[in-house]
């Protein structure tokens, strides 16, 4: 209960729980006056008693007590007599509660309690009531302040809300209501011009305002009646018309006033509306006087009073913003009553005026939130239009009829707004955009009752044909479907589509379209359902009969995408469509299961797929979320999944199969339902093979779905618990009690599982998912040692904590962050941090790390600091270290017993104290050698740790305050020391290339130099002229300021400075520099000193604060380097942020007043300037963004408005600006412009502005000066961007990222203009007669824009938006002279041909070409006219069905022409005949192979084309391709895309569609001529198109049309080709093609009349493989083929093959494809040669290769499932697929699994095989080789005596080396180490007495070469520094390793001795 205590006190304080609502208090004097006046002695009677009750409830502190009181004064009250008043008590309890209740805050409850106690006095006391209220109230409005004003006008609204007595009070100070609210929107109108800047102080105003208007509207509609009777009186009619004037004029003024936000001008609309029909009634005069105001017009204000008239002339003007017609509208809407019939003519106008009203604004709205109020008026009046034709009790007019329904003009424009507006960005304007479309259905229905069957409403039928008929992009398609779905029914959507629900599947893998496909298939299938239900209650039919059909449209499909697609594709199904589904018809469950579980496990689709068994796991997986499935209680889900498949689903090799199968198990409707043993042991099954997922999402998944699984098991904990408690029967508690064990045990169990992979070198991955895992253990349940009934901390082991510590050390920020999290969790005991020593090294470890020269290791330091700040004894710690380091140190003393706040409080201020003083001494030695710090102690790590020690402390509530005021201001001052020291490089005019990378000790001298040359002097200057580094007096120089440098040789150890360790310690200072500042001033409280009762003690004053910010500006406008400016923005940020939210004024405006400066600064900035103008305007742009983000987002943004109109002022070019030295403001004006439009924060309120910003970047490109144009083409891209959204796919013209031409106009009306006189001075600079090429600097930008739009069947036959007069011009550009511009100015020509003018546009395009060849024709017209045929309007249109007889027509209408141009070919110009033979011969065929079979659909003759075909076949075989001599070679340029466009044709008619060309004849000559052709382009061509069907074929299994082309011919071709091919690329296709028919049996290789053997073709391939390894295509093709060879040669002869030397050649050519070092795509091959000899020679019986290269090619395999890369270790795991099953257990035969259950499989399976073989020991000796690692012993020893110094690492700061963050090398070494225990054992069972079956020698060198790694291994470590884990951790976990290798290794060959 939120209630007001009255205390005793002085004061009576009214308070609400949250802090941001201010006590209301009554001053002491009426308090007291109030307790005198309840004062009664006795109170027998009832009134004494109501007295005492309030007395007590006054004297009460507690607020329930007060309520309680209160009612019980109420209840007294009610039980109150006429005849037993007392008269002066009864007014002072009445005068009390009154003023209680004008004196509490609006929400308050006992507000609520009062109310109700005043409106139960009995009738005869109300009135008496009413006078004690209208007093307060009185009392109130006359005499309160003006912080008060808010209070009052809560109060008035209080009165009107559900309180009739308050609502008399109203009525009867009416008057004095009204004024009084008029004075204060009369002040607020006042105060809101002086408010500039301040926009806390102005969001408070427009609140107040906001509340003002409402409460007036308020007080307006509950007092009608009042008002009506005031202005008929004779007397006081004056007093209240001067008052409603003088309110409507503050409405009047407000609505004309854009300053105001749009939700206070939206609710004065509406209030003008309101006084209108308050003081005129609802006449048809009413609506006259609204049509005026609408219009704009003062005619038909004659007709309201004259009052009301002289006010509303203000609204009247021409110059009236937009937004008046908006509002107004608003409020006719809102205001008047709409729900019968219409009263009058003048009513029926204004219902029609409105939406004209509104799509009159739809050109001249620019902001977005304003489009939104438009679709949101519009969509209110579409339900105003209703409910007139719904509550009509008569019929309504014709005319509001016909203009209501379907087709009428009003309606075509309300459609066309909808098109041009569902794909708005903002939501909300495409959900009420769906709402009107929806309501214009319904006002088309009832305007046309009487047909009710959509078959046969014409409107309704072409609507949906035109709306089938656009692109499945576009949003706004599946909201109009569902609202004809909903309205009409799901059959009739599918009567006309049937494969509707197949296609809708089909678009849910596009993450942004799923969620309104889904929606829609939701509105169909339940649709569906419901119209088949219905028909068969009419019907005869069973419920089964009508479900299957229901099942075969939606389930059926969603089963085999499901089954066949790639996993990608069908991520939203599970997320969007199939639980929808699963609610829909829970019943369909069981039709899945048995419908998957009937599919066989081979008939999967593509290789990504899931297959039957991912896709039951994922239909079981939403069922059980969604409750359908039955509970795992009842055996395992209800029995409908054998535990055997889960088990395979959950060590699948798809991620998401795995995450499926988990989220079965996890995932539960009751979060307290029980687990069962079943499913824990599912779980271990799952949990370690899956701990390292590479893949983000899956990790996630994992992490969220064991957290599910966690919680499950602690709520069901918590209610078998309770249950123990109450159950008595003995049974039942023993099950609970087994339960309960079952669960500790597991969660144990998982515990220790996950800390014992946290060991040295475990992968990134693993670490992050265990250390997650445990977080969330340590959240559910808990470590601490305290009674728990899991006791988790009983598992947990000193050496398991130590494992987290050192996690601390990863390089990965995440891992560090959830280890610390982790650590504090865990128990104090075994992570040991109070031990002193402990403690001391640790603390020790990080204060050495925090001067470390590697960045990440200060982020280390942090962690362990604020790991250390919890334990009491740091202080100690620190006094000690600061001893050991001589430094004036002295730590804050802990009093005894001290909180832990307080321990906090005061180590963090030691830390920070220590770390300051550390980095005091630095700062001092970096002012005289920058060098000398950046190599050993840079400065930023210190600072860094500030940061973050700084960020734990809960600044509010320190007790310290004066040692942290001192400490802060020290903090500023080294911060700006440290600035001041890195500046010089940051802001140098090139500080990358600074200092020369040279690791020669000996530059210091050249170093400092430099360091002195690049003295913030540096100038824009590179506008005039260059400048040079001074070389000529450098020696002296160079001596004098080197003289003094201390030595770098400290304690015998040489620094070598690195150009990237100075840069590194610059911009990484200064970015720690500006986030320390930052936090400072985001965190730190303001001191304040405003009055004395508003003096805030804070810890940073406003003059530090402004200093601050001052010393970011100076940062961020002169910092050359991107690090540190992007940074020190960061930091700036925070500033801003905390400007706008401080008490104090004077900060509140200072972002107003810097943004003033800097665009001053800009405006006069030239080349000696100290802004950069280069690299993009470095930190200007970001500094004007800091300032303008900091505006509210609700607010006017008056700033960035402001800033925009100078921006784009500046960016315009002008006549007076085009001088070298006056283009510096339009760069640094383009360059911030890029950054606002790319700044998302700014989100919609930029969009005003795109239009202005276009058309400054498309004129920057005329500028003369090389800056500005470079800043045009950013910027124009960056609104490109803007405009068309991101690139959501690599098709550059996908329509993704379009618009139509009508949305793209109505959004951005005033580009329409603009891009018109462009394009046409631009299309006038085409065409020259002399041949000389001009183009104009805008025109590819132009053509650019238009072709990112394209034309909407909608469009009809009208011209939408004008957009005719752009054609003309376009077409003119196709004839440039560059080859470019015309094929932009085909693709450009599309949006503007509407579908109604493709005939006419292309016969026109074509009656340009000349007849024939002559001069006055140029080339460049007749290529691009023919560009514009084919690539632009016809590719275009012809892709719907409804296009095709145009196609046609199109060939027609070109066959007459075709003779020239072939005739005299290649003598015209082969460029443009070969875009001729694409247009004449290449649209038909592409089309009449997609429509062949609905010929007979659209009436195209067989006959025409047949010809057409023909006529291509003759030219083609009259072509240079088939009759080639030598001058062919010599074509000039364009040959090759000459013969090219034939060879695609000749390769349709010979491969692609040999069927429809009928021609076989031709076929095998037509391949011979492309497959021999001299151009290696042609043959390229060819194979590429024999591969491709060759693979179609295979994907599709169909065998039978290859045999139509590929004859012996063919194949000799091929052979011979793969023989003797010269050119690389063509050889590796050849090859490809062999590979395709290889697999499919042995191929009869020929060269020429040669037949070769199958050995003499290996050794040519292998021979080829080995020396091609240059081309990764080539060399992967040949060792593919080889391979393939191999295993057919071994199948067919196993014992003989061993025999043949080649072999082994190829195994070690296979092993060296698979090292780390290669590149993918050979690591792919060689994986699945792999896969694929794997059951031929990797497991075969016989050993064809041999042992040794056998168990080489078993390592190669083993090291690809061990790759960095998913794919290649997906890959490679397939191998177990291909094991013959006797090798492996019942449930892993013919299973996909993932790589580590295939690494774990194959050792284990690689063991059996040694025994297999007979070959047991030399198999332990080879596997004790790959246990022990590859590593030469003698290069170990040499390794182990050099000191294990890290200077080498330090020189390359980010030089990672070769990593693979996904093996793990001691997982690894530890499987090897169980198998080969395992195979000893067999070994030694097996082994006969007296036998010795081991190599000695082997084994003895194996022996030395293991004691030596180990001893050398062991002196390094103990050579390392202490907790090497944190200062070298990589060495550390190296050696680590090398030590357990060698000693596992020696315990294992100790027991074969």
């Amino acid at each position: 209960m939120d209630a007001a205590p009255l205390t005793q006190g002085r004061v009576m304080v009214v308070k609400k729980k949250t802090a941001k609502v201010e006590a209301v208090a009554l001053d002491a004097e009426n308090l007291h006056k109030l307790l005198a006046s309840l004062s009664v002695d006795g109170g027998g009677d009832v009134v004494g008693q109501v007295a005492q009750t309030l007395h007590s409830c006054l004297e009460l502190s507690d607020p329930v007590q007060q309520i309680q009181l209160v009612k019980k004064a109420g209840s007294q009250l009610e039980a109150l007599s006429e005849e037993q008043p007392d008269g002066a008590l009864l007014e002072a309890c009445l005068h009390t509660l009154a003023l209680v209740y004008t004196s509490l805050q609006p929400k308050n409850p006992l507000r609520r309690a009062i109310a109700s106690a005043l409106g139960s006095v009995p009738a005869w006391l109300r009135e008496r009531t009413v006078d004690c209220l209208c007093a307060c109230l009185s009392d109130s409005l006359s005499n309160s302040g003006s912080d008060k004003h808010p209070h009052i006008v809560d109060t008035i609204t209080a009165c009107l809300d559900g309180f009739p007595l308050g609502e008399r009070c109203i009525n009867k100070l009416l008057p004095e209501v009204l004024q009084f609210l008029h004075r204060r929107l009369g002040e607020y109108l006042h105060q809101n011009s002086g408010l500039a800047g301040r926009h806390i102080a102005q969001a408070q105003l427009m609140h107040s305002c906001l509340a003002a208007v409402k409460t007036s509207m308020l007080v307006v509609q509950r007092s009608q009646e009042a008002i009506s009777a005031a202005l008929q009186a004779e007397q006081r009619h004056r007093e209240v018309e001067d008052t409603l004037s003088s309110l409507l004029s503050c409405y009047v003024h407000i609505l004309a006033d854009e300053e105001f936000i749009q939700s206070v001008q939206s609710t004065a609309g509406m209030a003008v509306v309101l006084l209108i029909r308050s003081a005129m009634g609802s006449s048809d005069e009413v609506a006259a006087v609204v049509c005026s105001l609408l219009q704009g017009s003062v005619q038909g204000l004659d007709l309201a009073p004259q009052w009301l008239a002289e006010r509303c002339v203000g609204l009247c003007t021409s110059g009236r913003p937009p937004g008046v017609s908006l509002y107004l509208c608003h409020g006719v809407l809102a205001m008047l009553s709409w729900k019968a019939a219409l009263p009058g003519p003048q009513w029926e106008q204004l219902l029609l005026l409105v939406p004209n009203t509104l799509l009159d604004l739809d050109v001249s709205v620019k902001e977005s939130s304003t489009a939104l109020v438009v679709a949101r008026v519009l969509s209110l009046w579409s339900g105003a239009a209703l409910d007139c034709l719904q509550g009509a009790s008569q019929p309504c007019s014709p005319r509001l009829l016909q203009s209501l329904g379907g087709g009428s003009e009003m309606h075509r424009h309300l459609l066309e707004h909808i098109y041009s507006h569902w794909e708005h960005p903002l939501d909300g304007v495409r959900h009420q955009t769906r709402s009107l479309f929806h309501n214009l259905l319904l006002l088309h229905q009832h305007t046309n009752p009487s047909t009710s069957d959509p078959t046969e409403d014409s409107y309704i039928t072409e609507l949906t044909q035109s709306l089938l008929g656009l692109e499945w992009h576009m949003r706004g398609k599946y909201g109009s479907l569902g609202c004809l779905v909903e309205l009409y029914g799901a059959g009739y959507l599918l009567s006309i589509q049937p494969h509707l629900p197949s296609f809708l599947l089909g678009l849910m893998d596009d993450q942004n379209l799923a969620p309104y496909a889904s929606d829609l298939l939701e509105r169909l299938f339940v649709s569906h359902k419901a119209q088949l239900a219905t028909d068969t209650a009419a019907a005869t039919e069973t419920t089964e009969d009508w479900m299957e059909l229901w099942h075969g449209t939606w389930v059926t499909p969603l089963l085999q995408v499901l089954c066949r697609a790639r996993l990608d594709q069908t991520t939203y199904i599970l997320d969007y469509f199939l639980p929808k589904l699963l609610r829909c018809s829970p019943s369909s469950l069981a039709h899945m299961v048995h419908a998957l579980q009937d599919t066989s496990p081979c008939s999967t689709g593509a290789s990504g797929s899931r297959g039957p068994l991912g896709a039951l796991m994922t239909c079981l997986r939403a069922a059980r979320a969604q409750g359908v499935v039955p509970s795992s209680e009842d055996g395992l889900w209800g029995g409908l999944v054998p535990l055997s498949l889960l088990q395979q689903a959950l060590i699948h090799k798809h991620d998401q199969v795995r995450m499926d199968a988990l989220g079965l198990v996890c995932e539960s409707h009751r979060s307290t339902e029980a687990l069962t043993p079943r499913e824990t042991d599912l779980i271990r099954h799952f949990l370690l093979p899956n701990l390292n997922s590479q893949s983000p999402g899956v990790r996630q998944q994992t992490v969220s779905l064991l957290k599910k699984l966690l919680g499950r098991v602690k709520d069901s904990a918590q209610l078998l618990q309770k249950r123990l408690s109450q159950e008595r029967d003995q049974e039942q508690r023993d099950r609970d009690q087994d339960t309960l064990h079952l669960y500790k045990e597991f969660l144990r169990w998982l515990c220790v599982r996950l800390l014992e992979v946290l060991l040295p070198g475990a992968s990134f991955s693993k670490c992050l998912m265990s250390l997650h895992l445990l977080c969330v253990l340590g959240q559910l349940f808990t470590f601490s040692t305290g009674p728990d009934a899991f006791a988790l901390s009983e598992v947990v082991t000193s050496a398991h904590a130590q494992n987290v510590l050192y996690s601390v050390a990863s390089n990965f920020l995440e891992v560090k962050q959830l280890a610390s999290t982790l650590l504090r969790q865990l128990p104090p005991s075994a992570v040991g941090l109070q031990v002193p020593e402990r403690m001391h090294c640790v603390l020790q470890a990080a204060l050495e790390l925090s001067t470390s020269t590697k960045p990440f290791d200060s982020v280390t330091a942090a962690n362990l600091l604020n790991l250390l700040l919890h334990q009491p004894h740091l202080s100690q710690a620190l006094l000690r270290c600061a001893k050991q380091r001589g430094l004036d140190f002295q730590p804050p003393s802990l009093p005894p017993n001290a909180s832990e706040e307080f321990i906090l409080e005061l180590n963090t201020l030691a830390v920070v104290r220590f770390l300051l003083c550390c980095l005091q001494s630095e700062v001092s030695r970096a002012e005289s050698s920058l060098l000398q710090a950046a190599a050993s102690y840079p400065l930023y790590g210190r600072a860094h740790c500030i940061t973050a020690v700084l960020q734990n402390l809960n600044t509010e509530s320190l007790r310290q305050t004066e040692q942290w005021r001192c400490l802060v201001s020290e903090l500023i001052a080294v911060c700006y020391r440290m600035s001041d020291v890195v500046s010089p490089v940051v802001q140098s005019s090139s500080p990358e290339g600074l200092i020369p990378m040279d690791t020669d000790s000996g530059t210091s001298a050249g170093l400092q130099r430099i360091l002195q040359e690049i003295q913030p002097r540096d100038t824009n200057d590179f506008f005039t002229s260059a400048r040079e580094l001074d070389t000529h007096h450098g020696d002296d120089h160079t001596h004098s300021q080197t003289s003094h440098t201390p030595s770098l040789d400290t304690g015998g150890e040489g620094y070598r400075v690195t150009a990237q360790m100075v840069l590194v310690c610059c911009w990484r200072s200064m970015k720690e520099v500006a986030m320390l500042l930052g936090q400072l001033c985001q965190s730190l409280p303001l001191h304040c000193t405003g009055d004395e009762s508003h003096t805030h003690p804070g810890l940073i004053t406003e003059e530090q604060v402004e200093g601050v910010g001052l010393y970011f500006r100076q940062q961020l406008l002169q910092s050359r380097h991107r690090g540190a400016f992007e940074l020190a923005y960061v930091g700036f940020v925070r500033l801003t942020d905390m400007l706008c939210r401080s008490g104090s004024q004077a900060l509140q405006q200072l972002p107003t007043h810097w943004l003033s400066e800097v665009l001053e600064e800009v405006k006069s900035s030239d080349p000696s300037s100290k802004l950069c103008a280069t690299r993009r305007s470095a930190g200007i742009p970001f500094y004007i963004q800091a300032l303008l983000s900091s505006e509210p987002k609700s607010s006017s943004c008056s700033l960035l408005k402001m800033t925009m109109r100078e921006l784009i002022s500046l960016a315009m070019p002008s006549a007076d600006r085009n001088t070298d030295s006056s283009t510096v403001p339009q760069v640094h004006a383009l360059n911030i412009l890029r950054a606002l439009y790319r700044d998302t924060r700014l989100g919609e309120n930029i969009i005003p502005f795109v239009s202005d910003g276009m058309q400054a970047a498309v004129l920057g490109f005329t500028s003369p000066v090389w800056a500005v144009r470079n800043s045009s083409t950013l910027l124009f891209s960056t609104l490109i961007t803007r405009i068309f959204g991101v690139k959501k796919g690599k098709d550059e013209h996908s329509k993704k990222n379009r618009m139509t031409g009508r949305e793209f106009f109505t959004r951005f009306p005033a580009l329409y203009p603009f891009l018109l006189n462009q394009l046409e001075e631009a299309a006038a600079t085409v065409e020259s007669d002399s041949g000389q090429v001009k183009l104009h600097p805008s025109l590819f930008l132009l053509l650019l824009v238009l072709s990112r739009l394209y034309p909407s069947p909608m469009d009809g036959s009208s011209s939408p938006l004008g957009l005719a007069p752009f054609m003309p011009f376009i077409i003119r550009c196709g004839r440039s002279a560059v080859y470019r511009t015309r094929e932009m100015a085909a693709r450009a020509l599309v949006p503007f041909v509407l579908v109604t003018q493709v005939p006419s546009i292309v016969v026109t395009l074509l009656q340009e070409l000349p007849p024939e060849p002559g001069p006055r024709f140029q080339h460049n017209h007749i290529h691009g006219t023919l560009l514009q045929g084919l690539c632009g309007v016809l590719e275009q249109h012809c892709r719907e069905e409804h296009s095709f007889r145009m196609a046609l027509g199109y060939s027609r209408a070109a066959l007459p022409l075709d003779y020239t141009y072939v005739s005299v070919g290649l003598r015209v110009c082969v460029v443009h005949t070969c875009v001729f033979y694409l247009c004449v011969y290449r649209s038909p065929r592409v089309y009449v192979h997609r429509w062949l079979a609905n010929m007979t659909i659209y009436a195209v003759s067989e006959s025409e084309v047949s010809e057409l075909r023909q006529k291509a076949l003759s030219v083609l075989m009259a072509s240079d391709l088939v009759i080639s001599d030598a001058s062919s070679t010599a074509l000039g340029p364009g040959s090759t895309q000459y013969l090219l466009s034939l060879a695609r044709v000749a390769l349709s008619a010979s491969v692609e569609i040999p069927e429809l060309w009928r021609a076989p004849h031709l076929t095998t000559q037509l391949l011979s001529c492309l497959l021999q052709f001299s151009q290696y382009e042609v043959r390229e061509l060819a194979l590429q198109g024999i591969l491709r069907s060759l693979q179609e074929e295979e994907e599709e299994e169909e065998k039978n049309r290859r045999h139509q082309w590929l004859d012996e011919t063919t194949l000799s071709n091929l052979t011979s080709l793969a023989l003797h091919e010269p050119h690389p690329q063509c050889l590796a296709k050849v090859l490809q093609v062999l590979c395709v028919l290889s697999s499919s049996g042995e191929l009869l290789w020929r060269d020429g009349p040669k037949i070769l053997s199958q050995e003499q073709v290996l050794l040519h391939l292998l021979s080829l493989a080995q020396t091609s390894v240059h081309s990764v295509e080539l060399h992967c093709a040949a060792l593919t083929l080889v391979s393939q060879l191999v295993v057919q040669l071994v199948n067919s002869d196993p014992k003989g093959a061993s025999a043949m030397s080649c072999l082994a050649q190829w195994g070690a050519l296979v092993c060296s494809c698979c090292s780390e070092e290669q590149p993918v795509e050979v690591k792919l091959m060689a994986a699945n040669v792999l896969v694929n000899c794997t059951d031929a020679l990797l497991t075969s019986p016989h050993l064809p290769l041999g042992l040794s290269t056998t168990v080489s090619l078993w390592g190669s395999l083993f090291t690809l499932l061990q790759d960095e890369d998913p794919d290649v270790r997906d890959s490679a795991s397939d191998f177990i697929a291909n094991v013959p099953s006797p090798l492996l257990s019942q449930d892993m035969a013919g299973v996909s699994v993932c790589p580590p259950v295939a690494v774990d499989s194959g050792v284990g399976l690689l063991c059996r095989l040694f025994e297999l073989w007979g070959q047991a020991p030399a198999g332990v000796l080879a596997l004790a080789e790959w246990l022990l690692g590859e590593e030469d012993g003698n290069v170990d020893e040499a390794a182990a005596d050099e000191a294990p110094t890290l200077v080498d690492e330090d020189e390359f700061l980010f030089e990672k080396g070769d990593l693979n963050l996904w093996a793990e090398p001691v997982q690894w070494v530890k499987l090897l180490h169980n198998n080969l225990s395992s195979l000893i054992l067999t070994f030694k069972q097996t082994q006969r007495p007296g036998a010795t079956g081991l190599d000695q020698t082997q084994l003895h060198s194996l022996l030395t070469q293991a004691q030596a790694k180990a001893l050398s291994s062991q002196q390094a470590l103990d050579s390392l520094p202490p907790l090497p884990q944190f200062s070298c951790s990589v060495e550390h976990t190296r050696l680590t390793l090398r030590h357990l290798r060698a000693t596992l290794t020696l315990g294992v060959l100790e027991r074969l001795r």
